[in-house]
């Protein structure tokens, strides 16, 4: 099963990444408070950055290098101007 990494921007300008099956759904549930407890107090504007995985495992292992990332290297990673 395929499976994403998102990163949303939020209002405060910081990022969130996380995963899911449903990009749509899960972005929606971030905006009612049903996401996770970050984006309750750091309210979601937009995704910024969706990357496609083939399965879970995959996509738990590249949202926890994303994670690690300076908030430069995302935002690189966000404008497309690294793959790391």
């Amino acid at each position: 099963m395929k499976c994403f990494v998102y990163i949303l921007k939020c209002t405060d300008d910081s990022f969130y990444t996380g995963i899911t099956n449903d990009p749509k759904k899960r972005f929606e549930q971030h905006i009612s408070g049903k996401g996770g407890r970050y984006t309750r107090s750091h309210k979601p504007v937009k995704i910024v950055y969706l990357e496609k995985l083939p399965n879970r495992s995959k996509a738990m292992k590249r949202e926890a290098r994303i994670k690690r990332m300076r908030k430069q290297d995302k935002s690189s990673l966000i404008n497309g101007r690294t793959g790391l």
